[in-house]
């Protein structure tokens, strides 16, 4: 993994100096993705703005944002991302059954509407129609920047390579369904 043209995660306290006010919680696991955003502290601090509105503040319900995340994760085949949103998802009340929908791509509405933004870059007025049943435009927003922004994370994640956090199970990241 040390290889020299990848960028090594900084360890978690050095870390939590680098970021300082915008570190996590000290107490919370070390994490490779906040260790690899600390090599560039400016951006670490602007992403993990934006990124924590997304995981906190966002007015698209938590469980339709994992299921986003994941599929998006999973079409990016971002190994990091979807191992920690399988825990997240859990939390917020997914089930196995719905992760499984997102592995094998079933044509649920949420799959097909990450699956037209990430294909795409828009949604098909079909889809626009039948998210707006349900979300409003806020919410639609929030969900089109998840989408957006969880993509970019797995473009940075994947390209330099960032492992798994230690003990973070992958949750049958290599089947392919």
């Amino acid at each position: 993994m040390n290889r020299t043209h990848r960028i090594t995660p900084l360890p978690h306290a050095e870390y939590l100096k680098a970021l300082g006010s915008s570190a996590p919680d000290p107490r919370k696991p070390p994490s490779n993705a906040l260790g690899l955003l600390a090599r560039h502290p400016r951006l670490a601090k602007a992403f993990l703005a934006f990124n924590t509105y997304l995981l906190v503040e966002s007015t698209l319900p938590k469980r339709t944002r994992e299921l986003a995340v994941l599929r998006v994760a999973w079409r990016r085949r971002c190994r990091y991302e979807w191992a920690q949103h399988v825990l997240i998802a859990r939390r917020a009340g997914v089930t196995d059954e719905e992760i499984d929908l997102v592995r094998t791509g079933a044509p649920t509405l949420l799959n097909r509407a990450v699956d037209e933004l990430e294909a795409d870059s828009r949604l098909s007025d079909a889809t626009y129609q039948e998210l707006g049943a349900d979300l409003d435009d806020h919410q639609l927003m929030d969900l089109v920047f998840t989408v957006g922004t969880y993509g970019l994370l797995a473009t940075a994640l994947n390209t330099f390579e960032v492992e798994p956090d230690p003990g973070i199970p992958e949750e049958n990241f290599n089947s392919q369904s």
